[in-house]
């Protein structure tokens, strides 16, 4: 919560604020996110105008995850921008599904709450799969291994499935021969 008081709704009025946040549960999606606590900066700037108060600033934080197509580990940086309006809340009936309805943001108490808003922008930001490498060759669809760490993986050619039956047979005889 940032406290805009300082402001005193004077339109025209500014202030600047870089802070270091413990980032929130669940920020990010499934297979990427923020790791809870850990440490959020933001940029921030806060203007008054006519109708609220408009936040705009950067988000910088780290993101762990894996790679949708190997499984490994990613570790990578994220910085995203937003902006965003605060409307005050002089005390008129706010209807607040309106509000949900209309992408209306309030001030409660002259406090922003930037959680909501720095969880859109991380979320937005993020890629829908995410991969260590743009060619990352995945894993073998047979056995399941890291075609990045055995680039000539292959498996012998597939068996026509009414034969495998037979297959076996051959191999106890080759067993019981040595």
């Amino acid at each position: 919560m940032l406290d805009t008081r300082e402001l005193s709704r004077r339109p025209g009025s500014q202030h600047e604020v870089e802070r270091s946040v413990p980032a929130p549960a669940e920020l990010g999606i499934e297979v990427l996110s923020v790791p809870e606590g850990s440490e959020v900066d933001l940029d921030l700037r806060l203007e008054a105008v006519m109708e609220g108060v408009l936040v705009t600033g950067t988000a910088r934080a780290g993101l762990v995850g894996e790679c949708v197509r190997c499984l490994e580990e990613i570790s990578d940086e994220l910085s995203v921008s937003f902006q965003e309006l605060f409307v005050y809340d002089d005390g008129a009936a706010a209807d607040p599904e309106a509000d949900d309805e209309l992408g209306v943001r309030r001030l409660e108490d002259d406090l922003v709450d930037l959680e909501p808003l720095l969880r859109d922008a991380v979320v937005l930001a993020l890629p829908f799969q995410p991969v260590c490498s743009e060619d990352c060759p995945g894993l073998c669809v047979e056995c399941g291994a890291r075609l990045a760490d055995d680039p000539g993986h292959t498996h012998g050619d597939p068996i026509d499935p009414r034969w495998a039956g037979l297959v076996g047979l051959v191999e106890d005889r080759d067993d019981s021969t040595t």
